[in-house]
């Protein structure tokens, strides 16, 4: 094996659910909260609040991931999303 795949594939991924997973890759995808909203068909509250907690997630897995530019930086090591959707 190969030490990046090595690497790789000790990384915690976070325990997360479909919807926020969903969620996540959505907000990544658009430029702006309300686009996100609109898209997902969800307030901007609920929204916050998927995002609060995907972020706890990965704190508790040891990858925090504070800003936008983290979470698409996770959602890519996870394979949640492709840098060619964006």
């Amino acid at each position: 094996m190969c030490p990046h795949a090595a690497r790789v594939s000790r990384i915690t991924r976070p325990p997360l659910s479909r919807r926020e997973r969903e969620v996540l890759v959505e907000w990544i995808k658009r430029d702006t909260k309300a686009d996100a909203c609109a898209h997902l068909f969800v307030t901007a509250s609920t929204l916050n609040t998927h995002l609060a907690r995907i972020r706890k997630k990965y704190a508790e897995a040891g990858r925090p991931a504070p800003t936008k530019a983290a979470l698409m930086a996770r959602a890519v090591q996870d394979g949640l999303i492709d840098v060619n959707d964006l």
